[in-house]
C-alpha cells in the first residue's frame, strides 16, 4: 500500500484527521487567495499606467524624429471630480493612436470619457461641456482609461491656440508606464503581514491531530515502518490537503480579485482584468504555498523518525535559553540597516527583507516570553486554575504561543498602520494663500492682460457677477541675498477678499504684510528672480514703508507675505502674475468654465482641491489599512481558536483524567483561558510597542519631520488581546466533548 492509499485510509477512518486536513486546506487556500490579490497590485497599477500612457506629458528627444503632436496636460476639475485634460494640436500625420481613440480631435473637437460624457450632458454647458469645445464629440473606449469612472477629455486645437507651456513631441507615448510605488509598498507589507498569520492558521489546523499523529507514526516506526516510509505517509497526508487548499484558492481567485476591483484606490475602481497574474507566476505561487506547508510538515517529524519511544511514551523537554531575546534586536538593526539603504537609493525590497525579518523574530522571541510568564505564575499564583496555567506555558510554551502567534502579528500590523497614518495625515495642508474659493491660474506678464480680458468677457456672457483680476508678483529680496521670494502685490480690501490671511485696518500707507518677523533694512524689490537667469537689480522699498502682521484665519499653520502697491517702486515691472477670482458655491464651476475658455488648456489651479486630493490619497490610505487590519483580526482569531482547541485535542488524557477524577470544566476552561490570555498579553504590548518603533522607521523614508502619535495606537493592543480572550473560549465545548467521550477511547 503506497503512502497516499494510507493517508486516504487515515482520512476516511479518522474524523478528527479529517476536520484538520479539511481546516488545513482552507487555510491554504485562504493564504494562496491573499498572495495571489497581494501579489497582483503592482501589476493592476503596471495595467493602468499603460491605459493612461497617453495622459501623461512625454518630451521627445531629437532623435526620435519630427514632431507631429504640440501636447499639454492640465488637471480640470467638476464638482469636486478630477478631469484630466490632454490638449493636442496635430502639426503634421500622427502614425499611433493609442487604444481607445479611434480619432484625433480636430479644433474644437473633443473626445470624452463616458463618464464624462454624461456629466455633460445632464449639467448646462456654462457649467462643463463649453470648456471641452463646441465642435463634434466622441467617446473614449475602455483600453484608454486609468478606471472607469475616469473623467478624461482629449481636446482639440490648431496651433496658434495652443497654450504657451504646450511642446512639441512626437506622437502620444507607447512605453514608460510605472506602476504606483505606494500600492508596491503597500502590497509588499501585506504580503509579509497577512501571509504569516495565513499560515499561522494552517500550523494550527495541523495541530488539531499533532498527538494522534505522533503516537501513531511513532507505532509503525516500532512496528517496522522505515524513515522514509513515515516520512512519506506524512508527506502524504499533508500534500492531499494543502494541494487542494492551493486548487481551490487558485480557483476563488477570480473571485477575490473582483471583489477588490470595486476598492477604490488613486480616485477610482478597476477593471475586471486588472489583477490577472501571468500564468507561469501564479502557478509558481500556488505551488510554493503547499511546498512550504509540506516542508513544515516534514520537518516536524525529526523526533518520530529518530526516537519513537520519545514519542510514544513522553520526554522532557529542554528549556528556552536567554539567546532568543537577542532575535528582536538583531532584526531590529537589520530592518534599520534596511531603511538607510532604501534612503540612499537601495530599493524597497531590502525593507520588505528587514520587515521579514523582524515578523520572523516573533516565533523565536514568543515562546521565551510565554515560558517566562508561565514561571512567573507558578512562583507566585496559588489558585487552581492558575497553577495549571502557569505550568502548561512552562512545560510547552512553543506550542502554548503558538494561540496567540496570529494575534500578535495583527497588533503588530495594528500598530505600525496607527504609527503611520496619523504622521501622513500631519503632512497635509499647504498650497496658496488663496481661499478655498479663489480659482486662480499663473501667466506671464505678455498674456496676463489678455487672459483677464478675456475671461472677464466669458463671465459677462454666463451673467456672473465675479470679475477676474491680475495680481502682479515682485520679489522681495533682503541684503546680501541673491535669491528671494515671490510676493503678491495686493491692496487691503483685494487681499481681505481673496487671501485667507486678515489684514487688519488699512490705513493707506505703504506696507509689507506679513505673518512673520521681517526687517525691511535694505530690502529691495525686483520684478524677475527665475532660475538661471541673470539677477535682476532690485530698487529699494518706497520711503516710510512699514511692516504689519498678518494673522493667518482660522487653523491655517502657514502664513503670506503681501505687498501693498503703494510700496512698489515706479520702475519695478512685474514678469509674472495670478489671475485670481473669487466664486460662490453657486457660480464656481461657471467660473472655472470661463477660466478655462480663456486659458485654453492652462492649469486652473485652488488651495481647496490641492487639499482635497491629498485626502483622497489618505482616504486611500485608511481604506486599504482597515481592510488588511480586519483580514489580519479574523485570521488571528481564527488562528487562536483553532490552536486552543488544538491544545484540548493534544492533552485529551489529561484532561480527561483530570475531569475523571472530579476537577470542574470551568477549573479547566479558566485555566485555559488564563493560560491564552497571559501570553498574549504580554506579546501584543510587544508586538505594539515593536509596531510603533517600526511605524517609525517607515515614516522616515517619506518625510524627516516629526511624527504624530494618537491615542489609537493603544487600540491594536487592547483588541488583541480582547481577540485572544474571545477565541480561548472555544475551550469550553471542547472540554464537554472531552468529558463526554469515554477514557477508552486513548
Amino acid at each position: 500500500m503506497n503512502p497516499f492509499q494510507l493517508a486516504m485510509r487515515v482520512l476516511r477512518g479518522d474524523r478528527r484527521t479529517r476536520v484538520s486536513a479539511i481546516l488545513t486546506g482552507v487555510g491554504v487556500a485562504v493564504a494562496t487567495a491573499l498572495v495571489l490579490l497581494l501579489v497582483g497590485l503592482p501589476f493592476g497599477t503596471q495595467a493602468r499606467a499603460e491605459r493612461s500612457l497617453w495622459q501623461q506629458q512625454m518630451f521627445s528627444s531629437s532623435d526620435e524624429g519630427a514632431a507631429t503632436l504640440a501636447k499639454v496636460i492640465s488637471n480640470d476639475y467638476f464638482d469636486g471630480r478630477e478631469i484630466i485634460r490632454v490638449d493636442v494640436a496635430q502639426l503634421s500625420q500622427v502614425d499611433y493612436l493609442p487604444p481607445g481613440i479611434d480619432r484625433l480631435p480636430g479644433p474644437g473637437e473633443a473626445v470624452v470619457s463616458p463618464e464624462l460624457a454624461q456629466l455633460m450632458d445632464s449639467r448646462m454647458a456654462s457649467q462643463l461641456s463649453d470648456r471641452f469645445g463646441t465642435g463634434q464629440r466622441s467617446i473614449l473606449g475602455e483600453e484608454a482609461l486609468a478606471y472607469p469612472e475616469q473623467l478624461v477629455a482629449l481636446v482639440g486645437h490648431a496651433p496658434e491656440d495652443m497654450p504657451e507651456r504646450a511642446r512639441p513631441v512626437n506622437g502620444f507615448p507607447k512605453t514608460g508606464a510605472q506602476p504606483d510605488p505606494l500600492l508596491q509598498l503597500l502590497s509588499g507589507v501585506g504580503v509579509v503581514v497577512l501571509l504569516v498569520p495565513s499560515l499561522v492558521l494552517v500550523a494550527s489546523s495541523a495541530r488539531l491531530t499533532a498527538a494522534r499523529r505522533e503516537q501513531r507514526l511513532a507505532a509503525l516506526r516500532l512496528a517496522g515502518a522505515t524513515p522514509k516510509q513515515v516520512i512519506g505517509m506524512v508527506a502524504a497526508e499533508t500534500a492531499l490537503a494543502a494541494v487542494a487548499g492551493a486548487v481551490l484558492g487558485l480557483a476563488v481567485s477570480p473571485l477575490v480579485n473582483a471583489l477588490a476591483t470595486v476598492v477604490p484606490w488613486a480616485g477610482g475602481t478597476w477593471q475586471s482584468d486588472d489583477f490577472a497574474l501571468p500564468l507561469p507566476l501564479a502557478i509558481g505561487i500556488t505551488a510554493a504555498l503547499p511546498a512550504l506547508v509540506l516542508l513544515a510538515a516534514v520537518a516536524g517529524l525529526r523526533r518520530v523518525v529518530t526516537t519513537p519511544l520519545g514519542a510514544t511514551g513522553g520526554h522532557t523537554k529542554k528549556p528556552l535559553h536567554w539567546w532568543r531575546l537577542l532575535a528582536l534586536p538583531a532584526a531590529g538593526l537589520f530592518f534599520f540597516y534596511a531603511i538607510s539603504t532604501a534612503k540612499d537609493g537601495g530599493g524597497i525590497l531590502v525593507v520588505l527583507g528587514g520587515l521579514a525579518v523582524l515578523v520572523g523574530s516573533a516565533a523565536v522571541i514568543g515562546p521565551w516570553v510565554t515560558s517566562a510568564v508561565g514561571g512567573i505564575f507558578v512562583r507566585v499564583w496559588r489558585k487552581p486554575a492558575g497553577l495549571l496555567a502557569g505550568r502548561r506555558l512552562r512545560d510547552d510554551p512553543k506550542g502554548a504561543y503558538r494561540a496567540s502567534a496570529g494575534v500578535v502579528l495583527a497588533v503588530f500590523a495594528g500598530s505600525m498602520a496607527l504609527t503611520l497614518l496619523p504622521s501622513l495625515e500631519s503632512l497635509a495642508g499647504g498650497g496658496r494663500s488663496f481661499h478655498d474659493s479663489v480659482l486662480y491660474l499663473d501667466t506671464d506678464a505678455t498674456a496676463a492682460q489678455q487672459l483677464t480680458d478675456q475671461a472677464n468677457a466669458e463671465l459677462t456672457r454666463y451673467g456672473v457677477p465675479e470679475r477676474a483680476a491680475a495680481i502682479p508678483q515682485v520679489v522681495l529680496r533682503e541684503p546680501g541675498s541673491e535669491g528671494g521670494r515671490y510676493t503678491q502685490v495686493l491692496d487691503c480690501a483685494s487681499a481681505r477678499s481673496l487671501l485667507r490671511f486678515d489684514p487688519g485696518t488699512c490705513d493707506g500707507k505703504p506696507a509689507v504684510y506679513t505673518g512673520s518677523a521681517l526687517d525691511l533694512t535694505g530690502m529691495t524689490v525686483s520684478g524677475d528672480d527665475s532660475p538661471g537667469q541673470p539677477l535682476v537689480p532690485g530698487q529699494p522699498l518706497v520711503a516710510g514703508t512699514v511692516v504689519r502682521e498678518v494673522a493667518p484665519r482660522g487653523e491655517d499653520r502657514f502664513t503670506s507675505t503681501f505687498v501693498d502697491p503703494s510700496a512698489v517702486p515706479a520702475g519695478v515691472q512685474p514678469q509674472y502674475y495670478t489671475i485670481a477670482v473669487p466664486t460662490t458655491p453657486e457660480t464656481r464651476e461657471v467660473v472655472r468654465t470661463a477660466l478655462v475658455g480663456a486659458a485654453a488648456g492652462e492649469q486652473i489651479n485652488s488651495r481647496e482641491l490641492m487639499l482635497g486630493n491629498q485626502q483622497t490619497e489618505l482616504g486611500d490610505l485608511r481604506r486599504v489599512t482597515v481592510i488588511g487590519l480586519v483580514a489580519a483580526g479574523v485570521l488571528a482569531g481564527c488562528s487562536a481558536a483553532i490552536a486552543t482547541a488544538g491544545s484540548v485535542m493534544d492533552r485529551r488524557r489529561t484532561f480527561g483524567a483530570l475531569i475523571a477524577a472530579g476537577t470542574p470544566v470551568r477549573t479547566l476552561a479558566r485555566a485555559l483561558r488564563t493560560e491564552a490570555a497571559l501570553p498574549a498579553l504580554v506579546a501584543t504590548i510587544g508586538a505594539g510597542v515593536v509596531g510603533a518603533v517600526v511605524g517609525l522607521g517607515l515614516f522616515s523614508l517619506v518625510d524627516d519631520g516629526p511624527v504624530v502619535l494618537s491615542p489609537w495606537i493603544l487600540a491594536p493592543v487592547v483588541l488583541g488581546a480582547g481577540v485572544a480572550v474571545l477565541a480561548a473560549s472555544v475551550c469550553t465545548p471542547a472540554l464537554n466533548r472531552v468529558r463526554a467521550e469515554p477514557l477508552a477511547d486513548e
